[in-house]
């Protein structure tokens, strides 16, 4: 953690710039996207400082870049959301969650965390359900699971029961917890009704998920020099 800390820096100053900034979300422009996107760019930063060869030779980082790659658009497509590009911020997200997804990997299986995370996945849409109409019957339905099933192989890799967790597959399992909150927050205030101080809740909790996923993505490279140093 302390070698990882430092390389956070930027990441954590740009965060403090968005907050403090706190632009208005009802006059959205280039400038705004760019402070809401900074952070996701320092973690572009933060992975790519490990060294290309890192990320080539390791698919699991790779794809999570690639899914922060997709996060940044997501979020530029939403600050515009109120002109009618909800759906494509929507589908960016979407497609961010298939990478980590892919980047956690499918094993071990662990069927008693899918059953949780289905459970939970399927009681979110079921509350949500009755208020939504038209498209977004379907798609909240598809990003409802894609997220769920990001959730489960994150809690998955962790191994709790058989003591085999490390920091990073838990900083990879409260991060997707925490992106559930996040985006669980948007759905509730957008379609349900308003969430108090929602938009502090979404993006704590967004950068806070971003953060933790990133962090995950270097446990092979610790495990490198760990094996090196013995």
């Amino acid at each position: 953690v302390k070698s990882e800390g430092p390389k956070l820096v930027p990441f954590f100053k740009a965060t403090c710039v968005y907050f403090v900034l706190w632009l208005p979300t009802s006059s959205p422009s280039w400038f705004s996207a760019l402070i809401k996107c900074l952070p996701i760019f320092c973690l572009w930063v933060f992975l790519l400082a490990h060294g290309i060869n890192f990320l080539v030779s390791h698919r699991s980082a790779s794809r999570i870049l690639a899914g922060l790659i997709f996060s940044a658009v997501g979020d530029a497509f939403l600050i515009w959301q109120e002109q009618g590009y909800f759906v494509h911020g929507l589908l960016m997200f979407a497609i961010t969650h298939i990478l980590y997804s892919s980047a956690f990997g499918m094993k071990p299986l662990d069927l008693k965390a899918g059953l949780l995370m289905g459970v939970v996945s399927s009681c979110s849409y079921a509350f949500l359900y009755s208020y939504l109409s038209g498209p977004f019957t379907y798609l909240v339905a598809v990003y409802t699971a894609l997220i769920g099933f990001m959730g489960w192989r994150a809690i998955a890799g962790m191994q709790l029961c058989n003591d085999l967790w490390t920091w990073t597959k838990l900083s990879a399992c409260i991060g997707a917890m925490l992106f559930m909150v996040s985006d669980l927050t948007i759905a509730l205030n957008k379609f349900c009704f308003p969430v108090p101080y929602s938009r502090f809740i979404i993006m704590a909790t967004y950068y806070a998920a971003q953060m933790l996923i990133a962090l995950s993505a270097v446990e092979t490279r610790d495990e490198e020099d760990f094996r090196k140093r013995s």
